[in-house]
C-alpha cells in the first residue's frame, strides 16, 4: 500500500464519518478499546511512566483516550499516514486535554525515527488494510523492532475473505439498516469496505502473521463478526550458553 492510495483511502470525507462508521462497522467499538486499555493496564504498571506506540492513531485516537484514564503517568506516539485522520485525532486530543502527552507523527511505521524502544503497542484495524503477505509481514515486523523484549502488543482487525462467511456478510448488511442507512446505499457502501481490504483468511493465519514478526503467548480476547483482537508479547531473545554451543 503506497501513499497515495492510503492517503485517498482516508480522507477528509472518511475522517469526518469515521468515529461514527466505525462504530457501526463494528459491534462493540467501545468494549474492545476498554479491554484493551484493561488488558495493557493489567500488564504493565498503571502507575509508572511508560510509552506506548499507536499505529493508526488516525480518526478519534480511541486508544490513548481509552488508556488515558487508567495510566496517567504513560505517554503516547501516534503514527498515520492520512493528514486528515491525523488531524482528526489531534483535535480530539486537545479537546480532552490529551495532546501534551501524544507525539504524532504522519506516515508510515517504518519511516519513525529511531526512539528508545517503546513498553506496548497497538495496532487497531490496520493490517486489513494492507495488500500481500509482504506489506503484512513489514509493518508486524517493523512495530516488534520498536518494542522492549517481553513488552505486551495488541493487534486487532479483520479476519477471514469476506465472500467466505456469507451469513457474516448479511449481519453486517443488516447492522447498517439498524443503524437507519438507507437500503440502496448499503450494497454500495459494503462493496467499498470488501474491495479495498485484504484481511488474514483465518484466526490462524492472523496469529501466525504475529508470531512470525515475534509476537508469542497469543491470547484472543475480543471477536465480532470479522473483526478480533489478540494481545501478545514481543519475543525475547534467547541466546545460548558458552557451555551449550
Amino acid at each position: 500500500m503506497n501513499q497515495e492510495l492510503s492517503t485517498a483511502k482516508f480522507d477528509a470525507e472518511r475522517a469526518a464519518e469515521y468515529a461514527v462508521q466505525s462504530r457501526i462497522a463494528l459491534a462493540g467499538y467501545d468494549a474492545c478499546q476498554e479491554l484493551t486499555a484493561c488488558l495493557l493496564a493489567a500488564t504493565l504498571d498503571p502507575a509508572a511512566a511508560a510509552r506506548v506506540l499507536v499505529v493508526g492513531v488516525g480518526g478519534n485516537a480511541s486508544e490513548i483516550r481509552a488508556l488515558a484514564p487508567l495510566a496517567p503517568n504513560w505517554r503516547y506516539v501516534g503514527v498515520d499516514p492520512s493528514p486528515d485522520m491525523l488531524n482528526a485525532a489531534r483535535d480530539v486530543l486537545k479537546s480532552e486535554g490529551l495532546l501534551d502527552r501524544t507525539s504524532l507523527h504522519q506516515g508510515y511505521l517504518e519511516d519513525l525515527p529511531d526512539q528508545e524502544p517503546f513498553d506496548a503497542a497497538i495496532m487497531f484495524g490496520v493490517l486489513h488494510h494492507l495488500r500481500g503477505d509482504v506489506a503484512k509481514r513489514s509493518i508486524l515486523e517493523a512495530l516488534v523492532s520498536r518494542m522492549r523484549e517481553g513488552a505486551p502488543v495488541v493487534v486487532a482487525g479483520n479476519r477471514y475473505e469476506y465472500s467466505s462467511k456469507p451469513l457474516l456478510l448479511n449481519a453486517w448488511k443488516q447492522r447498517w439498516l439498524f443503524a437507519g442507512e438507507a437500503p440502496e446505499r448499503i450494497d454500495h457502501m459494503l462493496a467499498r469496505i470488501t474491495l479495498a481490504a485484504d484481511p488474514p483468511h483465518s484466526n490462524e493465519d492472523f496469529e501466525a502473521y504475529l508470531e512470525r514478526a515475534g509476537v508469542e503467548e497469543l491470547q484472543q480476547f475480543f471477536c465480532s463478526l470479522f473483526f478480533a483482537a489478540w494481545i501478545g508479547r514481543t519475543r525475547e531473545k534467547r541466546t545460548r550458553s558458552a557451555s551449550s554451543r
